[in-house]
């Protein structure tokens, strides 16, 4: 018998286009330039959101332990959680953004900035240790800025455009550490912690009405599960003009895990969290190594001892998205010669991926060591100018290795460009979360340049698993299809 109810979200009158055959040499220029300026930069201003967050919380953590009456390490606690509600909801978000109709990537957008607004409120309004907890609501909320910007930039940009789009989007989303901790600073040593979450409660809203009145559609018609249901549903009835009942349809967030099945994604996943975590065991303890060190307490100093960190971060993007562009243009023209055989249409997606080996190799995990190495042994403003370099390095080799990965994971699987993004943030956050906790009692017990140099130890581990998938990157993805891209599609 033939249903009258039709997945979430979709008016089978305008099925059309779900029946056109697309061009793909013509896919990417539904927009002008201008215009893809214009929804880069919107997204990017969602993807600031994540790191402006979590960046001036960390210089608060001092007051906000004596405010509520516990322990650094107990506050350090949240920040491991607001991580893991940031991987729940990305992964969410992004499995519903890959099914859904009706403009759907800026509506999981709008709704991403719509989410915090309750859990600002009551963070500002805090006076309990149960408060903070917020914090999970309030990462869910903003998390899938990253993982749906991604996704947004592999749906309009083509192959050799996408690494430095994407190293634009990832430079101007890491402006939020080169300001925040600056802002959380000046806020927490002159008003409260609590007003940052007024703060942020009128951005939301500000970029919500943009979202809402200036970002369009941009999935690639057809490409949407929405869209083959009712097609397939279409083709299965007696009456296909026949308007059908709304009904809501339950996902399992969970289920763009499914793409880590791929060694080479999975792989990519373990090396970008290595390398990422050297970033972390030199920013959450700060305000107890760099400025215990170096005498440094005003909350507003500290925050400023982060922007090296955020500039590294800005130049290292799109600087490491051009180098992967380029990578491709040349092993492409390389691997197109006549005799040269093992790729198709001179493509090979690992190619992309190193860019990644100078900062897994030497950036990241040198200036960890180098840092706790300064903090150990080197006193006074010598010391402190050297920390400072650390972090400038530190912010240029974690990029470095992020947003080639990035472009990479949106070329192999393109048309689950987000699902894969949260895929791999979502469990990259995941193990984060776990680590995290650990930095602060390590270093009280083993001390700074032990725990740097296990930090150190791990990024090396990461260069290792992403000099695998290059050199095997073929061999690896015929173990498991997880539907990957041609140079035809992507």
């Amino acid at each position: 018998m033939t249903s009258e109810e039709t997945p979430l979200l979709v008016d089978v009158a305008s099925l059309t286009e779900a029946r056109i055959l697309i061009d793909h040499d013509h896919v990417y220029d539904r927009f002008t330039p201008w215009k893809k300026r214009g929804i880069l930069t919107l997204v990017s201003c969602t993807g600031i959101i994540p790191f402006f967050v979590s960046g001036t919380f960390i210089p608060a953590i001092p007051q906000i332990a004596r405010d509520l009456s516990t322990t650094p390490e107990m506050v350090g606690f949240t920040i491991s959680l607001s991580i893991f509600g940031a991987a729940i909801g990305s992964m969410a978000m992004a499995t519903y953004s890959g099914f859904c109709k009706f403009n759907t990537l800026p509506y999981n957008l709008e709704r991403s900035n719509l989410l915090p607004h309750e859990s600002q409120t009551e963070g500002a309004q805090s006076s309990s240790l149960a408060s903070p907890s917020w914090r999970f609501v309030q990462s869910v909320g903003i998390s899938g800025g990253m993982s749906l910007g991604a996704g947004i930039i592999g749906d309009i940009y083509k192959l050799e455009e996408r690494g430095f789009a994407m190293g634009v989007f990832y430079g101007v989303s890491l402006l939020g550490p080169a300001i925040a901790p600056v802002t959380g600073g000046i806020a927490t040593h002159y008003s409260s912690w609590r007003m940052l979450q007024w703060g942020f409660l009128i951005y939301g809203i500000t970029l919500l009405i943009s979202m809402a009145l200036w970002l369009p559609e941009t999935s690639q018609p057809g490409t949407l599960g929405a869209e083959k249901l009712s097609l397939q549903h279409l083709q299965n009835q007696n009456h296909p003009q026949r308007r059908r009942k709304w009904r809501w349809v339950w996902l399992n967030p969970f289920s763009c895990l499914g793409l880590l099945r791929s060694p080479n994604l999975l792989l990519v996943m373990l090396a970008g969290t290595a390398v990422l975590l050297t970033d972390f065991v030199l920013l959450v303890p700060l305000a107890y190594t760099i400025g215990a060190k170096y005498g440094i307490t005003n909350e507003a100093l500290i925050g400023a001892v982060f922007i090296p960190c955020g500039v590294g971060n800005v130049v290292g993007a799109p600087l490491a998205g051009f180098l992967s562009d380029r990578i491709i243009l040349i092993s492409r023209s390389k691997r197109s010669k006549p005799g040269l055989v093992g790729s198709e249409g001179g493509w090979y997606p690992e190619d992309r991926l190193r860019t990644t080996l100078i900062g897994a190799a030497t950036c990241a995990p040198l200036s960890v060591l180098l840092a706790g190495l300064t903090i150990a042994y080197v006193p006074g403003r010598a010391g402190l100018v050297m920390c400072l370099g650390c972090l400038f390095l530190n912010g240029i080799g974690v990029d470095l290795v992020l947003c080639p990965s990035a472009a990479y994971n949106v070329d192999v699987v393109h048309k689950r460009s987000a699902e894969i993004m949260a895929a791999n943030n979502g469990s990259r956050a995941l193990l984060i979360s776990l680590l995290v906790p650990f930095i602060l009692p390590s270093i009280t017990h083993f001390g700074v340049l032990a725990t740097n140099a296990a930090a150190a130890l791990i990024a090396w581990c990461g260069l290792g698993l992403l000099v695998l998938t290059i050199r095997y990157g073929e061999e690896l993805r015929g173990w498991k299809d997880v539907g990957y891209s041609t140079v035809e599609n992507n």
